[in-house]
């Protein structure tokens, strides 16, 4: 069974068309394997690069595990307020029991109907969840992250970088399945863009990332 295949439920999933994590520790032993190491460094840099501050509000869109919802957490401090969302009830229940911070909730939901009102949060992050979706939806959600961001607020998609060499690309293929391998991160600046945001930063995150950072205007 490779990552892909942990990825799925046994039968679709009621709330999205989307891949939906399975199997939550299996899925972290994974993460873990995958990052060889790097990981923490990764998600550490992640969170400085949402650009998220003491006192702000934040949304995790496809939080999983909540491995970056809870480094974001530590960012904003208990002054602000961090909320992981992701369609998996099992992955809800795992992010739960691994979190001490009482401004760090979870809650299940899916990225291309979220359920936050207008303009709710100061920060909107994803990471590794844009894959998970059909091309169809993508757009769909980053124009709910639009819409649930006040006026400024601040965009952070981090999602799959392919590996640049055909060896290490077999052996990505091998472990998570085409899934991964064949998508196109470099399309994520389109996609952003195209929901209304100002693309303001992109780069590679160290070993396998790739992210764009955006913010929404002040005014349409």
């Amino acid at each position: 069974m490779n990552l892909g295949q942990l990825l799925q439920h046994g039968r679709p999933h009621p709330d999205t068309p989307g891949l939906t994590i399975a199997h939550a520790r299996a899925y972290e032993l994974c993460g873990a394997v995958c990052f060889g190491g790097m990981r923490p460094r990764a998600y550490a840099r992640l969170a400085r690069l949402s650009g998220a501050r003491p006192g702000d509000r934040v949304l995790d869109v496809g939080c999983g595990t909540g491995y970056l919802t809870r480094r974001i957490a530590k960012a904003v401090g208990p002054t602000g307020s961090v909320l992981g969302i992701d369609p998996s009830a099992e992955v809800i229940a795992y992010a739960r029991d691994k979190t001490r911070e009482p401004h760090c909730a979870y809650e299940a939901g899916v990225g291309e109907a979220l359920s936050a009102p207008d303009g709710s949060f100061d920060v909107v992050v994803s990471c590794l969840a844009v894959h998970h979706l059909p091309e169809d939806l993508r757009p769909v959600a980053l124009r709910e992250m639009y819409r649930v961001l006040r006026p400024g607020g601040r965009l952070m998609i981090a999602d799959f970088r392919a590996p640049r060499t055909r060896p290490v690309r077999h052996v990505i293929a091998a472990v998570t399945g085409h899934v991964m391998v064949d998508y196109r991160v470099d399309l994520l600046d389109g996609l952003i863009a195209g929901a209304g945001f100002d693309v303001r930063g992109r780069g590679d995150v160290r070993p396998w990332l790739r992210y764009v950072q955006g913010v929404r205007p002040e005014k349409p």
